[in-house]
């Protein structure tokens, strides 16, 4: 039975405290009561029961001490640990050695002998301060004044900067104070927020003024108190029975004569009570300290226990416990003068003694401050993170001195949490917001290939007011693109050598100091940080992935700036894409790609980009040719897809659609223009085909007209007229003689120029981009305006739908002409023949031809000449409809907002032929003309 008394908790525990101290049994109780109390009590810590990261800590601790050996050697024992089930709380021994390998140099923040425990307390715990130790260990704070028969009072609450000093609760209330005073009723479950300072009684000395020796209190005295004749409430009470009732007051208990009224919400005087007006106005203006006393400690007792409150609320709490401390404080020096009053049974009127009017007068400055911190608790209802920062910070902005330095002190602490997550975040990239208390959000369910999108953003309720927006982006993409390079750039460099971290804020101390120099000291660590990340990420993407490359590379065969491939591509894709669509291969057409590379100067380019380059073919409808299903592709991932993302490559898909159809209709306009050039000559035997080929010159002509004005539309407006004055000689040419090589050579120098301007606005930004925000935003601006120039946006479909049609009235042209000349130069040719013939019989001295031969050749020349009427009747449907489609595409285009499309309408329509035939375009087209002067 002794062994195992020896092995009892209470008696092993009272060995330990005899070992730590060198002191005896006797000598050691108040330490054993301290320590049984501290087991007793329900502390746990604020962070997750996560293993794995308790390990990694202990391993970063290791490492740091340079014991790589130790570390490799504790991840061996840890894992052979996990394998085997000897013991069910891991997590709790890992959390034991990582609280008993803090460096014991660091000077300890606790009482005399409560600091033989806070060690065994995380560090990092940001709760409520559970103010135990004994006011012997306490240092009074507050400016002394020698008050009345010269007892040393304070007359204001201590500064606010006073580090908070006892043992921090990490998940439990903070214990009540125990009544002060001796002979007080039994008090009830609600009557025990006074109990905090029954444990500073046994040696409470130590507050005692040194002034007067005398003066001491002494331990729990059994002296008997003053007499006093207040047993009967009908009696007229005395103001020594109201002074020890407003000391329970201030404590938040009832006292004998003054209670709590829970209707009215305050303490009054019992009605019953025989009063003077002036000793119940003067008790209830002193019962005021204990409603505000009440009203914060309630708060802080509700939110202590809450967990989802987080650090920075419990930040919060602390801060209010440290005041209350302060207050505490000041009311242990009040009853240790009551006590020595009542134990040398001083009188009530004496110098010294304690009255309600001193009362009044010591407890002015407290009383402010309890007011002070009961409207920041009204203030900061339901707020927790970031926004309780917010709501602090905001209500530090008064004109009184004193209370902008206790907001301060309390923001200090309530800030030193956020910008603890903030460095963690700029300098590791690592974001551990178990409460969602920052204004960096993560969504873990984002995948890599959207990381920089979608996974972190902000909150902007959780960004503190002291913190501006261009602060909190830059924040946000200091930390994401740390984590950008590790998990999508797979870069292995530490966080430490892209940014060099500077110092951190260990305590509220050096958080108070970063806050006071917002635009200075913090502004400059964030810059720092900004600038160097963003810097490496850049340099990573351009060297490592060849960023700037592919965006030149899109440039040059998604945007067709490689003329010389586009054109030879065409060329050699021209009788496959001819070809029904089901028809065709997609390796036949690689094949053709492949060899449109080696043969043009795109061969130079880098292998990275070549490989890239694909065919792709489009959704099949029933009736497409090759030409409509056929795109080129550029196959984008890794860390390059953040800039060319799905709906990006979606939009150059487009862009390169509709462009490939222009340049198809340049192409089909390019031919027209070299059979008519060609058979001009052949066909002058012919003269009863002069009309109709007039016609088709007519038409072509203004085919031609209509696509260059497209064209320089697409890709002039989208820079802006600055070529304006270099292309006016050109345009006057096009408007003569549209399709003369000449004018086709100087409109395509003046597309190059264009298309490169364009180019340079983007290229320009892109150098210029600071972080590689700007460069999508750039990027996708530069496709935006591609998009809507192109009519491809949602506002303009009806334009794109009619400029279809007038596409589709180009390939029928180029049908209709084709078979005209294919139908002439058959008949040519067959007369060609006969007049051959014709000599060759009359060089051999015979008839030329019979009668019948002639009568045969007359009558298919009549054939012939009556089909004349037919293809001048289909050339003229074709060009009534092709005019008609133009004219209504004026008529979209001149009622449009944008001022380029208006612009456009009058150089389509430059000779008014088209506003002749249509009454709709009069009236616009002139306003439209009166308006060219200050547009240009």
């Amino acid at each position: 039975m002794a062994a195992l008394d020896q092995k009892s908790p209470n008696v092993l525990l009272q060995s330990l405290c005899c070992r730590i101290t060198g002191k005896s049994e006797a000598e050691v109780a108040h330490q054993f009561q301290y320590a049984v109390r501290v087991v007793g009590s329900n502390y746990a810590p604020t962070i997750e029961r996560d293993e794995f990261l308790v390990s990694e800590k202990i391993k970063k601790e290791l490492l740091k001490q340079r014991r790589e050996g130790d570390a490799a050697l504790f991840s061996e024992l840890h894992r052979k640990l996990q394998t085997q089930g000897v013991l069910k709380h891991r997590w709790s021994v890992l959390y034991l050695l990582l609280s008993l390998c803090e460096d014991p140099r660091k000077p300890s923040r606790v009482g005399s002998y409560g600091a033989l425990f806070a060690q065994a307390l995380p560090r990092d715990a940001h709760s409520t301060p559970f103010y135990c130790t004994r006011p012997g260990s306490l240092p009074l704070s507050y400016p002394e004044r020698s008050g009345p028969g010269g007892v040393q009072i304070s007359t204001s609450m201590g500064t606010s900067g006073i580090s908070s000093l006892g043992v921090y609760s990490l998940n439990g209330p903070t214990p009540t104070p125990q009544p002060l005073l001796a002979g007080h009723p039994p008090q009830t479950a609600g009557q025990q927020l006074g109990s905090r300072l029954a444990w500073a009684l046994p040696n409470s000395s130590a507050l005692a003024p040194t002034s007067r020796a005398p003066l001491a209190p002494s331990p729990l005295s059994t002296r008997a108190p003053r007499p006093r004749h207040d047993g009967d409430l009908t009696a007229e009470v005395g103001e020594a029975a109201l002074v020890r009732d407003i000391l329970y007051v201030f404590q938040g208990i009832d006292g004998k004569f003054i209670k709590m009224s829970n209707a009215d919400n305050c303490y009054k005087i019992d009605s019953k009570v025989v009063l003077c007006k002036s000793l119940r106005d003067t008790s209830s203006r002193l019962a005021e300290l204990g409603w505000l006393h009440n009203k914060i400690r309630k708060y802080t007792d509700s939110r202590s226990l809450d967990r989802a409150f987080g650090l920075v609320g419990q930040s919060f709490c602390a801060s209010l416990h440290q005041e209350l401390k302060e207050y505490y404080r000041l009311l242990a020096v009040l009853h240790s003068q009551l006590q020595v009053e009542d134990d040398q049974g001083v009188n009530l009127g004496v110098e010294s003694s304690l009255t309600l009017r001193r009362l009044l007068v010591w407890t002015y400055d407290p009383k402010v401050r309890l007011k002070t911190l009961a409207a920041l608790v009204d203030f900061c209802q339901g707020r927790k993170g970031g926004e309780l920062a917010s709501a602090v910070h905001a209500y530090g902005k008064t004109g009184d001195p004193q209370m902008r330095a206790l907001v301060q002190h309390i923001l200090s602490l309530v800030s030193h949490p956020i910008l603890n997550f903030l460095y963690r975040w700029i300098y590791d990239g690592e974001l551990e917001d178990t409460y969602h208390e920052f204004f960096v959000a993560s969504d873990p369910t984002v995948k890599t290939d959207r990381l920089w999108h979608d996974k972190y953003s902000l909150r902007k309720s959780m960004i503190p007011t002291f913190i501006t927006m261009d602060q909190a982006r830059k924040v946000l993409l200091i930390g994401k693109s740390i984590n950008f390079l590790h998990q999508v750039c797979h870069d292995r460099t530490s966080p430490g050598k892209i940014t060099p971290a500077s110092k951190s804020t260990d305590s509220p101390k050096d958080a108070a100091e970063l806050l006071s120099d917002l635009e200075g000291a913090f502004q400059g660590k964030i810059d720092a940080a900004y600038f160097e990340t963003s810097k490496y990420l850049l340099n990573v993407l351009n060297q490592n992935y060849l960023l700037l490359e592919h965006l030149q590379a899109m440039r040059r065969y998604l945007l067709l700036g490689q003329g010389d491939f586009i054109r030879h591509l065409m060329d050699l894709l021209k009788p496959e894409l001819a070809r029904p669509a089901t028809t065709l291969y997609q390796h036949n057409l690689t094949g053709i790609l492949e060899t449109a590379v080696r043969a043009t100067n795109a061969q130079y380019d880098n292998a990275e980009i070549l490989k890239r380059l694909d065919v792709r073919l489009l959704e099949v409808s029933p009736g497409d040719t090759g030409w409509d299903v056929f795109s080129l592709d550029y196959h984008v991932e890794g860390p390059i897809a953040t800039v060319f993302t799905r709906e990006c490559m979606s939009h150059y898909l487009r862009v390169f659609n509709f462009l490939w159809r222009a340049k198809r209709m340049e192409y089909i306009l390019t031919d027209i223009w070299k059979g008519q050039m060609c058979n001009a000559k052949l066909l002058k035997s012919m003269p009863e085909l002069s009309g109709v080929l007039h016609q088709c010159h007519i038409l072509a002509n203004e085919m031609v007209h209509f696509i260059h004005q497209m064209q320089y539309y697409i890709t002039f407006e989208v820079r802006g007229r600055t070529f304006f004055s270099s292309s006016s000689l050109i345009f006057s040419l096009l408007s003569h003689s549209p399709s003369s090589p000449v004018c086709l050579g100087l409109w395509l120098c003046v597309c190059v120029q264009v298309l490169e301007c364009c180019w340079d606005e983007l290229w320009n930004k892109v150098e210029k981009a600071q972080d590689l925000d700007h460069i999508i935003a750039a990027h996708e601006g530069f496709l935006d305006s591609v998009i809507s120039r192109c009519l491809l946006d949602t506002n303009s479909r009806s334009l794109l739908n009619q400029l279809r049609a007038i596409f589709d009235q180009i390939i029928e042209f180029q049908s209709a002409q084709d078979s005209l000349y294919r139908s002439a130069l058959e008949e040519l040719t067959l007369r060609l023949q006969y007049e051959e013939r014709k000599k060759q019989r009359d060089s051999e001295g015979e008839w030329g031809v019979t009668a019948e031969q002639e009568a045969e050749e007359n009558r298919r020349i009549q054939e012939f000449q009556e089909t004349i009427p037919k293809m001048r009747s289909q050339l003229r449907i074709l060009t009534h409809f092709y005019q008609g489609i133009v004219q209504q595409f004026l008529v979209l285009i001149m009622t449009s907002p944008d001022e380029s499309l208006r612009f456009l309408s009058f150089r389509l329509d430059f000779n008014e032929h088209y506003r002749a035939r249509d009454p709709r375009l009069r009236a616009s087209l002139g306003a439209t003309r009166g308006r060219r002067p200050s547009n240009i």
